[in-house]
């Protein structure tokens, strides 16, 4: 053998081992390098976690995680350490997403997550049985999940000034303890029909909508008492709403009517109305009051307004 041959083969060997103890020393650094990251995770979710059992507080007997105007765009799985919690109330946090671990919150009597910027509702929320109130106002959100007719307890809903939301599932209908419900300043072009569905529905707000018309079916909301559509498109009303005989409060202003159904003469039980701003084809004035008190409490546009409006309208047809 040649003295380069010998040459060549030894500097082999050390290159190749060499190259076995840099693979060993790089194996280790990246060892060590996944060791710190994972002791810097832990360490972060224990300060998280520290930091938000401060905000946990206890009022009425429930647990409550208070989050007030603080910067939350995202929660923690630590926050699962706090799963005997009753309500969360994060509000103006910039929080962009409600966690998919939320179902496993199943002690969940109000979730309150208005005014930050969600964009979408996860299909676990179904899985919050005991949940009574979710209040998700003032946020991002595009659509309504299904899931939700899951949370059987359901009785208050809001999901105002998304300014997207046009539907809801018909399988809303199913959430029997669903009484009232906050849909204002969103794109619906007409009442979903989960609502129709809901004989126990006491409180409706969709002002600010795109309604254009109230549909026939509109009395089958039969336990409704209050409804606002204030700052719609509506240009008519149908006869069937004279059937809502417990209807004690209806918003109209702001929309496109041009005259009041007759039979709404007849709704006794009505305590408060408000035709204000409407293309209404009759000129009405009420007669003056004797006592200024009694000046300051008329409404302009009011239950005697409205009573003296269908009078004329009735002469003037000659029905009376």
């Amino acid at each position: 053998m040649t003295e380069t041959a010998v040459c060549i083969g030894t500097f082999s060997a050390v290159k190749a081992l060499w190259e076995v103890r840099i693979h060993k020393i790089n194996e280790e650094l990246q060892k060590e390098k996944e060791f710190r990251q994972r002791l810097l995770l832990v360490l972060e979710e224990r300060a998280a976690l520290a930091k938000l059992k401060e905000k946990v507080i206890n009022e009425d007997g429930r647990a409550i995680l208070r989050i007030e105007e603080e910067e939350w765009k995202t929660l923690p799985s630590c926050l699962l350490k706090l799963v005997h919690l009753q309500e969360w109330q994060l509000h103006r946090t910039s929080l962009q997403k409600i966690p998919q671990f939320i179902g496993r919150f199943h002690h969940l009597v109000v979730l309150d997550l208005s005014r930050n910027s969600i964009e979408n509702i996860p299909k676990e929320i179904g899985q919050l049985t005991s949940l009574q109130d979710l209040l998700l106002s003032y946020n991002r959100i595009k659509s309504v999940p299904k899931e939700i007719s899951n949370c059987i307890s359901l009785e208050r809903l809001e999901l105002a000034v998304n300014r997207s939301i046009c539907d809801l599932p018909p399988q809303l209908s199913d959430l029997k303890k669903l009484s009232h419900i906050d849909l204002c300043m969103n794109k619906f072009t007409s009442i979903p029909s989960a609502l129709l569905n809901m004989p126990n529905l006491e409180w409706l707000d969709m002002g600010g909508n795109k309604l254009q018309k109230l549909p026939d079916a509109i009395d089958r909301m039969e336990n409704l008492h209050t409804l606002w559509l204030q700052r719609n498109e509506i240009n008519s009303l149908p006869e069937t709403i004279c059937n809502m005989k417990n209807l004690s409060t209806l918003v109209l202003s702001n929309n496109k009517l041009k005259a009041i159904p007759a039979s709404m003469k007849d709704m006794t039980n009505l305590r408060f109305v408000n035709f204000r701003d409407n293309p209404l084809e009759l000129e009405v004035t009420l007669p003056p009051c004797e006592k200024t008190e009694e000046e300051e409490q008329q409404e302009m546009f009011g239950i005697e307004f409205m009573h003296l409006y269908i009078q004329e309208s009735l002469k003037k047809t000659g029905m009376v």
